[in-house]
């Protein structure tokens, strides 16, 4: 469980450090504007996001098992975070956070980190699959300039909810939001090891004040923060603990495969092997210190964790500087990311949800067995339909059965999705 940090220092170099330098920063630049954007669909403020990106981006690099792991907050949480701030406040939210967070300390001293090969993989897929709906769909109002107060939660409430305010349909936002999405999938194609998307979230805001009308985080939230808070505890109660517990649960639950997906894809990129029990007690301290600071769970962040190993980070110390890189954007730009317009990091957003759902593997589940087929569409559903909690439950209670059925076949390979 020792921690990967510790092992890549003792051969450190300047080549090592100018390399993790590099990656770091532009690591950072995309991290900046997609964890305001996924704190702002979460029902939080984007400095909120920030300060989950910096807290858990240091005690993710620092403890975990992974030598380029880049941690934060991620869109599998959108969901989640959502439904806990709906229905128990911000302070139910921290709370959550933090019992998660000792959850995963627990889960980590008792190194259950290599169970991940238990949870099946259509369950894995569908309820990603699912958040991805509810975070595009989520992302709506605001990449259409629609004119509403607020958009429902239940999926099956949003949809009539955006529709009958169709006419207040904003053609400057809609166009800000598709010329953002268009110049990030162009920056990416043309040049991906260069940080594109904070390019195009730029270049989409001075569209939309060349456009005039469009609404900003500034105009939505005010000013951001220029530094991070002074540590404090949530209010701590029997009751709010019993009550919270199956939402930390869940938590904890995403927390730990994500971050162990993340770390898998990353082995795949750089031919190592990550630390899987170390990873989740990285996990838990991070959770645990974003919780202190009023923000967000944090876990492995895939897309940034491969954005790291393309721009050539070796070791936890670029996932250190891109959390002191954001650090140092809040104490010196908070007043330029306020003018960033909200139909791009609606843009930005619906592209990550486009990315999470993996369309590439679309025709390759139609391979699959038709239990698993089944089993990945269940999930899917419930996760769209219900309750977060309800898919993941059933889902792998019933993928587990489904193993055993099959105990006499030989199990197929499993292989963690590159979203």
């Amino acid at each position: 469980m020792k921690p990967k940090l510790l092992t890549t220092l003792q051969t450190y170099s300047l080549a090592l450090f100018l390399a993790d330098l590099g990656a770091g920063v532009t690591v950072a630049m995309v991290a900046l504007p997609l964890s305001m954007a996924i704190a702002i669909a979460s029902g939080a403020t984007p400095g909120v996001g920030l300060i989950t990106a910096v807290v858990g981006g240091v005690l993710i690099s620092a403890l975990g098992g992974s030598r380029v792991q880049i941690g934060g907050p991620t869109g599998a949480f959108i969901v989640v975070v959502a439904g806990v701030i709906a229905a128990h406040g911000f302070d139910g939210l921290v709370l959550a956070t933090l019992m998660a967070g000792a959850i995963l300390l627990l889960a980590g001293l008792l190194r259950a980190g290599s169970l991940i090969r238990y949870v099946p993989e259509p369950v894995i897929n569908g309820f990603t699959i699912g958040i991805a709906v509810i975070i595009a769909t989520s992302q709506v109002k605001d990449a259409l300039g629609l004119q509403l107060d607020s958009v429902p939660a239940d999926f099956l409430e949003k949809l009539p909810a955006l529709w009958a305010v169709r006419n207040t349909l904003d053609p400057a936002a809609l166009t800000v939001a598709v010329a953002t999405m268009a110049a990030i999938v162009l920056l990416r194609r043309a040049f991906p090891r260069f940080p594109g998307l904070i390019v195009a979230v730029a270049l989409g805001s001075v569209l939309g004040h060349a456009l005039g009308g469009v609404e900003t985080i500034g105009d939505r939230f005010g000013d951001l923060p220029d530094h991070l808070p002074v540590p404090h505890l949530p209010q701590i109660t029997l009751d709010r603990l019993t009550e919270l517990l199956p939402s930390a649960l869940v938590i904890a639950f995403l927390a730990g495969i994500e971050s162990l997906l993340s770390a898998m894809v990353a082995d795949r990129m750089i031919g190592g092997a990550h630390r899987p029990n170390a990873e989740i007690i990285a996990q838990g301290a991070a959770n645990i210190g974003s919780a202190l600071m009023g923000g967000l769970p944090a876990t492995g962040a895939i897309a940034r964790t491969a954005t790291n190993v393309r721009a050539g980070g070796k070791t936890p110390v670029a996932g250190i500087v891109h959390a002191l890189a954001i650090l140092m954007a809040m104490m010196l730009a908070a007043p330029l990311a306020a003018h960033l317009a909200m139909p791009t990091l609606a843009g930005l957003l619906i592209l990550t949800a486009w990315n999470m759902s993996e369309p590439g593997r679309w025709a390759s589940y139609l391979q699959d067995r038709r239990a698993d087929q089944v089993l990945l569409g269940l999930t899917l559903v419930l996760t769209v339909m219900t309750d977060l909690t309800v898919a993941i439950g059933v889902g792998v209670a019933l993928g587990l059965a489904l193993r055993l059925r099959r105990r006499s076949v030989d199990p197929a390979d499993w292989t963690p999705p590159e979203r």
